[in-house]
């Protein structure tokens, strides 16, 4: 099965990761407020998880990737919003449980990171991916992100 020709989705933003973001922002924000902090200290420090949380929920969920390809030589496509396919390749990868991280490189310098979760992808789609993954050519893409 890891000879499979090509691996093509369509790709939409999880929507768990914005919601697993305001639970631990949450828990931060009550560490902080029953932290031994002065009083005046604990709402500006209080609002910094949030902002954190939020950018980030709006980073993944503004993603301009429509769709994505990843040809038999190795090569990955994605289509984004405007319609365009753009040449990427693989930087590093993350298979945990049934969550798959990609982090693709484009032209320019750009990098774009596609969670792969049981909300927005196929189980299928997922299985094949993790297989192709485990082959021993993409060691050198499995370094620290």
């Amino acid at each position: 099965m890891t000879s499979v020709p090509a691996i093509g989705f369509e790709y939409s933003p999880s929507h768990w990761l914005p919601r697993l973001l305001v639970g631990m922002s949450m828990l931060a924000l009550l560490a902080i407020l029953l932290a031994a902090v002065p009083f005046w200290l604990k709402y500006p420090l209080a609002v910094m998880p949030i902002l954190a949380a939020r950018h980030a929920a709006l980073r993944f969920r503004r993603s301009p990737v429509r769709a994505a390809g990843w040809s038999r030589d190795a090569s990955w496509t994605l289509r984004v919003a405007s319609g365009d396919d753009l040449a990427a390749s693989l930087d590093s990868f993350r298979a945990i449980g049934d969550f798959i991280w990609l982090r693709l490189s484009l032209a320019g310098g750009r990098s774009v990171v596609l969670l792969l979760a049981p909300d927005n992808t196929d189980a299928d789609i997922r299985r094949r991916l993790r297989m192709r993954l485990a082959l021993p050519a993409h060691d050198e893409a499995a370094k620290p992100a």
